[in-house]
């Protein structure tokens, strides 16, 4: 009894064999999807099952079923949010973390899988330049990881002023005061909300025409408060890719006695690229960072990383104890994030880490961010199309008309729509600085230059069909 049926392997190496062919044609396939919700949605509709099906034919049924559903996130011509294109040797990994069913929370419940974790985390903050022996959490993306870092400041700051969160709760605490720069990203607000500070009770540091935070702004903020502060930081604008001057406001926020956090789910990974860590200078004297791992560094959905210089305050707002759970005290992934039970995620990284090497991170970043480049100066060539942005990084915003204005906003919206409908490159839609955008972001592992000059192709075309449609 047990093992494995002849029908069951069959069905692993049925979805190997599509998953393969789905990644080799990637490239020249659509990016868009063909097919609506509704329509797809209908495909999958059916009353449920009375008996099973063999185990394979689930399988290319369910492939059957999802045609025309599916958006091109692998291919290097998709654009859309910032999304990873989940690299092959990290899917590999992530089909053997399945495969294998380890419930990754405790050392002594997967020492394989924790073992991978801690090693991935090392070479992390390695990879980084973050401060030696700084603790890493694998959360489901960087809005949990921004939950994790942001638990731990929490902690940290109310216990300077006397307040054992953990055991007391909020009610009846010292006031804690949030500072975020002016274009801090929506997940922030959230992470916020679910630490019962409230989305609405933040300081504004107000940020300069690329959504950096100004440093005159956060001393005017931090000058009017007192008491237990923390202060959120950005690496990479969602809309620019701007990085907020961290030299310039590190040092006041340390004078305020703050907590230091950086929202970094995809600028983060600069500090990997030589060529780019003037963006980073002086990232790494914040107390805490935060980013997604499915973004950059390209691991499979879900994953995002938690960083944080004080294990000890992260531990304690994160851990789990019960006494049917190990007590051996070492590292326990599930005490530096928010799951208990909690998939390995730190396999498909350690994989992607261990495949790239520091080189191959690199080069895929500043790869990527020439990419970017490339499409911006071909954009920035064609008359009525206007880069918003200096293209520091893989963020490109693109308005149409000549200037700000509901034409414009029309114009723009048009576009994007043909661009995507097009099928050839797939950006997605924005607001930015008053205008409607086009968000081009570079987030492939394999969008090399050829990939940029057909999106940039893409883009014109599309506009010059606008103008003729008018």
């Amino acid at each position: 009894m047990g093992g494995l049926s002849q029908s069951e392997a069959d069905a692993l190496e049925t979805a190997a064999r599509f998953a393969g062919e789905y990644r080799r044609a990637a490239p020249d396939r659509p990016v868009a999807a063909s097919k609506t919700y509704a329509a797809v949605l209908e495909q999958f509709r059916e009353p449920f099952p009375e008996t099973g099906m063999h185990a394979p034919e689930v399988v290319t049924d369910l492939v059957r079923r999802a045609e025309g559903g599916l958006l091109g996130t692998v291919s290097p011509n998709f654009h859309g949010w910032v999304i990873g294109a989940s690299h092959p040797v990290g899917v590999a990994a992530d089909w053997l973390a399945s495969a294998w069913g380890q419930v990754a929370s405790f050392a002594d419940i997967a020492p394989a899988s924790c073992a991978a974790e801690e090693v991935a985390a090392d070479w992390i903050v390695d990879m980084l330049a973050l401060p030696a022996g700084s603790q890493v959490g694998f959360a489901t993306g960087a809005t949990m990881a921004n939950f994790a870092a942001l638990a731990a400041a929490r902690t940290h700051v109310l216990d300077a002023a006397g307040w054992d969160v953990e055991a007391k709760g909020l009610f009846g605490a010292p006031d804690v005061h949030v500072v975020v720069g002016g274009e801090a990203h929506s997940s922030i607000f959230l992470t916020l909300r679910y630490l019962g500070f409230g989305s609405q009770r933040v300081h504004v540091a107000a940020s300069d025409d690329q959504g950096r935070m100004r440093p005159d702004a956060l001393r005017d903020v931090l000058a009017g408060v007192g008491g237990p502060t923390i202060v959120i930081l950005q690496a990479g604008n969602v809309n620019s890719g701007a990085f907020d001057p961290f030299g310039e406001l590190i040092g006041p926020a340390r004078e305020a006695g703050a907590w230091i956090h950086v929202d970094g789910a995809f600028g983060l990974w600069a500090a990997a690229a030589p060529s780019l860590r003037d963006l980073t200078a002086g990232m790494a004297d914040a107390d805490s960072w935060a980013a997604d791992a499915h973004k950059w560094l390209q691991a499979p959905y879900d994953c995002g990383v938690a960083i944080s210089r004080n294990g000890a305050a992260m531990r304690r707002a994160l851990g789990s104890t019960a006494a049917y759970l190990p007590q051996v005290e070492r590292r326990n992934p599930c005490d530096l994030a928010p799951e208990l039970s909690r998939r390995a995620r730190g396999l498909p990284v350690w994989a992607i880490l261990k495949h790239l090497g520091r080189e191959g991170v690199a080069e895929m970043i500043e790869r990527n961010c020439a990419v970017a480049r490339r499409i911006a100066e071909r954009l920035s060539a064609e008359p009525g199309l206007a880069v918003l942005n200096d293209v520091v990084l893989n963020q490109v915003a693109v308005a149409c008309g000549e200037a700000a204005g509901a034409e414009a906003d029309d114009l723009t919206r048009r576009t994007l729509a043909a661009v995507q409908a097009g099928g050839v490159a797939y950006p997605t839609a924005g607001n930015w600085r008053g205008r409607e955008i086009m968000r081009i972001s570079v987030s492939a592992g394999s969008a090399r230059l050829e990939d940029g000059d057909r999106t940039a192709a893409a883009v014109i075309a599309a506009w010059r069909e606008t103008q003729g449609a008018r």
